[in-house]
């Protein structure tokens, strides 16, 4: 079963993936978002492993659109 995630989160990893590609990631967006990444994980009864997992599963490989076939 999926996990839930937070709106914030997920714009949080997008900010920081985007940066990853550009080349141009700094230590204060990674540390936003594995700080956020660990709120969550405790308010939710999740393993920080299992969010983050879900995380990146959804912002860097996300399912292909349904619709678009």
């Amino acid at each position: 079963m999926a996990i839930e995630l937070p709106d914030d989160l997920i714009a949080l990893e997008r900010s920081a993936w985007e940066e990853i590609q550009a080349g141009t990631l700094t230590v204060d967006t990674a540390n936003a978002v594995q700080q956020r990444i660990r709120e969550f994980a405790a308010e939710s009864g999740e393993s920080r492993l299992a969010v983050e997992t879900e995380l990146k599963k959804l912002v860097r490989h996300p399912e292909p659109d349904s619709d678009a076939a």
